[in-house]
């Protein structure tokens, strides 16, 4: 049976003094684990190898540490030859006390499609105190930043902002464009190339830390090499066989909205939930019209109700704490709802506005391979495509409506830029299988899940369940905090990290306490 412990604190009134040292650290990290990818990069030149002379330019600098770069040819897909090598490259932060290290981290910042490298100095300094032991292995996955930077014209703007429609033809072209190339994308692959840094390194085992899709990764990587995992954090984590359809995080969003009012006391529990499902009801058949510029042109965008699921599921709990005291998305959207389900669209529509004119341009080449090879869906996959949605609808017709909370089960599922239908048109044919959902060899470490109690993207029921896959885990919910939790602005949750890193052991959690609620824009009562 899987051992897992839970630790919920309150939450106090005040901050404790201790709590506020870890600012800088939690501030640090939140920048990497934002999921927002860093503008473009140059493609990595073949490097010399770690510590030689010739660094290559593109190796990060980090102050008091050691920092040796280098790039690993690797088969573009294992099995086909034909389809050649890529450069893998990776960074490796040394600990900066006298004496072996302790261990080395590995580090996943998500996505997928994250870059790592080019975070060596935020990392470090979010994990100042533990790298005066521990070496940090920092590797770009396949696809990504210095590794072969992958890419079929489609951008994040492009892309979210679309009609649902639209957004299937996108994920088609961008097949298209990459052809047999797609197939060398997966979590596998990258879990193989980061284990081939591990020996490079010389490494024997490594310390897995995993963010959001890292804590999908991470898993993969403890499956294929078990024997060179010593232990395991993940944060905002889910399930490798999760649910398609998204139904935890359909049903968190009431729980979240309900939460940031009852503890901010600001607006009514029951009245936010109200207007939640009243503004889902109207945007269904009479969607926001939203002037905005997306992607350097000016287009209004029609705010739907699969849009506003998109809204909830992925950026309204995200950054939670990267600006103490201040709402945020998720804080102003209690009174944006209150004013559209009483006809007054203005508030909205300037939340929208600014999403949609914040939202970046990087190409999502690959973030569409690897979720559309990796990930289970609601159809066959072999099927042919007018199978398939025949499949897909059957399968949401099947559902309970109560598991969708607020939203219809087909709103809900087209907010999903990785889920749902997206991958719909996405071939069979010269790309990769979905990941296996069943961890057979897991090894037997310890695994820490840290999971936001405000998380609607990977909320607490989808951690729970991929602390479950693991003999002996512990689960920590950390309050007023969203995805990942290490964005709170107190720096506890790093601490928490950064004891079981060095131990193994959770130990004390009481600094959660600490954990300021989500300051919300009053709502009229």
């Amino acid at each position: 049976m899987t051992a897992i412990t839970h630790t919920t604190p309150t939450t106090p009134t005040t901050t404790p003094k201790r709590a506020r040292r870890g600012g800088l650290a939690a501030a640090a990290l939140a920048v990497l684990a934002t999921a927002l990818p860093i503008g473009a990069l140059p493609s990595p030149a073949q490097a010399a190898p770690a510590g030689a002379e010739g660094r290559p330019a593109w190796c990060p600098t980090v102050p008091g540490h050691r920092v040796d770069c280098t790039t690993m040819r690797r088969p573009l897909v294992a099995d086909e030859p034909g389809l050649g090598t890529i450069g893998v490259s990776h960074a490796v932060v040394r600990h900066s006390r006298p004496g072996p290290a302790l261990g080395t981290i590995a580090l996943n910042p998500g996505g997928p499609g994250e870059t790592m490298i080019d975070r060596a100095g935020q990392v470090s300094t979010a994990l100042q105190g533990v790298l005066d032991d521990y070496d940090l292995l920092l590797l770009d996955p396949r696809g990504t930043g210095r590794s072969g930077r992958l890419h079929c014209d489609v951008t994040e703007a492009e892309y979210r902002w679309a009609p649902r429609a639209d957004q299937r033809e996108l994920v088609a072209d961008c097949a298209e464009e990459l052809g047999p190339r797609a197939r060398g994308y997966t979590s596998a692959a990258t879990a193989d190339d980061l284990d081939a840094a591990r020996e490079r390194l010389g490494a024997p085992k490594l310390v897995l830390y995993g963010l959001s899709y890292g804590t999908y990764l991470m898993p993969v990587y403890a499956d294929r090499h078990p024997e060179r995992v010593d232990r395991m954090v993940l944060s905002g984590a889910y399930p490798l066989a999760f649910d398609s359809l998204a139904r935890p995080g359909a049903q968190q969003v009431s729980l979240t909205l309900r939460r940031i009012c009852e503890r901010s006391g600001s607006c009514d529990p029951d009245t936010v939930v109200h207007d939640l499902a009243a503004v889902t009801e109207r945007l269904r058949t009479r969607p926001l019209k939203v002037a905005a510029t997306v992607d350097g042109r000016k287009r209004t965008v029609a705010f739907t109700e699969d849009k506003l699921a998109n809204l909830m599921y992925e950026p309204a709990t995200r950054g939670i704490g990267l600006h103490p005291g201040e709402p945020g998305l998720l804080g102003a959207l209690p009174a944006a709802l209150h004013a559209l389900a009483a006809g007054d669209e203005a508030p909205l529509a300037a939340v929208v506005r600014g999403k949609i004119e914040g939202t970046g341009t990087e190409d999502q080449a690959s973030f569409l391979a690897v979720t559309c090879n990796d990930y289970a869906r609601a159809w066959d996959q072999d099927a042919p495509v007018a199978e398939r949605r025949r499949q897909y609808r059957a399968a949401l017709a099947a559902t309970d409506p109560a598991d969708f909370g607020a939203f219809s089960a087909k709103g809900w599922a087209e907010g999903q830029t990785d889920g749902g239908d997206n991958c719909l048109n996405w071939p069979r044919r010269g790309t990769a299988r979905p990941q296996p959902t069943d961890l057979r060899n897991v090894p037997d470490v310890p695994v820490l899940v840290l999971s936001g109690d405000l998380d609607t993207n990977t909320p607490e029921l989808n951690s729970r369940r991929a602390a479950a896959q693991f003999k002996h885990s512990a689960f920590v919910s950390v309050p007023n905090s969203g995805h990942v939790p290490e964005m709170e602005s107190t720096g506890c949750t790093l601490e928490i990290a950064g004891r079981f890193i060095r131990t193994g052991e959770v130990g004390d959690t009481s600094c959660l306490a600490g954990v300021p609620p989500v300051p919300v824009v009053p709502v009229p009562r």
